[in-house]
């Protein structure tokens, strides 16, 4: 499918109808998925799915509609419906579409070799993810899940206004759930790579870490409560990062439902941490030329050495608060309404190794682990969750744990920051390296 040419044959219907403004997205894309179970393949599943969207500007408002469907009545009733919800809406100013800006092209994010691997070599990678883990351990007892994927993927985006833009990538990735037995306890590991082509990705290190982290929780225990140090690995510590995301938007400024209002230019944490979105981060998980809206991609300074240097904002939230946008605008492809949001979101990385986070600490935990965190309340910062990891005794590890809550608040998690580590690393579009918090209040027997 030629997108371009799709968004041609739109862009000729809108024309026709002669709104304020418009804005066409077109999009294709080849998914693969395989998940490999008990030595044999479970799950197989492809799909190519195209598709085109419209934004609409008229009498100052934005309707929006997509199709599936690229038959001409089809193409018209998708661009109607869209000026019937722009004529619907009450009139706001602030619906607008952005200028055009230069944006670098990025042809890193395509692998062109990915197309030119047998696919009985990407069927064989979830099989052999799923060998190596039950070949690590004699503790493995069997394997829940071992998967393949990978997405090819073409965007175009055009607006009234000159916006004409297109980007190609790739991406591939593994993961495994492990489960570990022993002495009447079983223990789930996981673990994942995701890269832009087939050799990035490497299976023995998803089944070793995923493996290690199963057999290591096996005999876990409760301990008695106690506030005390805690490290946040790595995982965790991009869940704590997720919860206070929120609070840079724009959007959520305007609404009164920022942690961070009326704070710019305070020191609010400490002065180890520094905070970046960065659309054009290389290797970056939602890394592109624009965001969804055809604004460049683009580095942004959100805390500085605990400073609150900046928020996130998209074209309309921009226009709301005299700011440019960021770059911000996210969307989920071609059916998803352009929202503000996240790029690569992640705190700078540190240079101290896990272990050495541990040093000093007399009595603490690393939490490996959380469960619940969805019932944290972004807009107050609270949380109480459940957590597991290990005991932490004169500066090492000792003994894994289960079955213990932690509580606080997420300001409280970054204003207590002691030290970062090395381990940079992204489970999402949020990232972070391991972190040392000075206290927290840990929920025992």
């Amino acid at each position: 499918m030629d997108i371009i040419r799709l968004a041609d044959r739109v862009e000729s219907i809108v024309a026709a109808r002669a709104p304020d403004g418009y804005e066409i997205m077109t999009g294709h894309s080849r998914t693969l998925s395989i998940e490999a179970r008990e030595g044999k393949l479970d799950t197989f599943k492809s799909a190519e799915p195209v598709g085109v969207s419209v934004r609409i500007l008229k009498d100052c408002g934005m309707g929006f509609s997509y199709s599936s469907s690229f038959a001409t009545h089809d193409l018209e009733k998708m661009v109607d419906n869209a000026l019937v919800g722009a004529l619907a809406q009450s009139a706001d100013a602030e619906n607008i579409l952005p200028m055009p800006e230069p944006f670098r092209p990025m042809p890193e994010l395509f692998d062109s070799a990915l197309e030119g691997v047998d696919l009985s070599r990407k069927i064989e990678r979830a099989l052999e993810l799923e060998r190596l883990a039950l070949a690590m351990d004699a503790r493995i007892k069997r394997v829940r899940k071992a998967t393949y994927g990978e997405n090819i993927y073409s965007v175009h985006l055009r607006n009234s206004n000159g916006i004409n833009g297109s980007y190609h990538g790739s991406s591939v990735s593994s993961s495994l759930a492990a489960l570990a037995e022993a002495d009447g306890d079983s223990q789930l590991g996981w673990d994942f790579e995701f890269a832009t082509g087939f050799d990035g990705v490497d299976i023995s290190r998803i089944a070793a870490r995923a493996v290690e982290r199963s057999v290591g929780m096996l005999g876990a225990r409760r301990i008695g409560t106690m506030r005390a140090p805690v490290v946040l690995e790595n995982g965790v510590a991009a869940e704590f990062l997720e919860l206070l995301a929120p609070s840079f938007s724009a959007e959520n400024l305007c609404k009164g439902k920022s942690l961070l209002k009326g704070k710019d230019g305070e020191k609010i944490f400490s002065p180890l941490l520094t905070i970046r979105d960065d659309g054009t981060l290389a290797g970056g998980m939602a890394t592109s030329p624009f965001d969804g809206e055809g604004v460049p991609h683009r580095s942004n300074l959100l805390v500085d050495a605990g400073v609150l240097r900046s928020f996130l904002y998209d074209t309309r939230y921009g226009a709301k608060l005299g700011i440019p946008s960021s770059g911000n605008s996210a969307r989920g492809g071609v059916k998803g309404i352009p929202h503000l949001g996240v790029s690569n979101l992640f705190i700078d990385n540190g240079v101290s190794r896990l272990d050495e986070l541990y040093g000093g600490i007399s009595r603490g935990m690393l939490i490996t682990t959380l469960i619940g965190m969805h019932t944290s309340n972004p807009v107050s910062g609270d949380f109480s969750v459940g957590a597991g990891g290990f005991l932490i005794e004169d500066g090492r590890i000792s003994i894994p744990v289960k079955g213990v809550a932690i509580a606080g608040n997420v300001m409280d998690i970054f204003a207590n920051l002691e030290m970062i580590g090395d381990d940079l690393r992204f489970f999402s579009p949020v990232g972070s390296p391991s972190l040392r918090i000075s206290a927290l209040d840990i929920s025992g027997d």
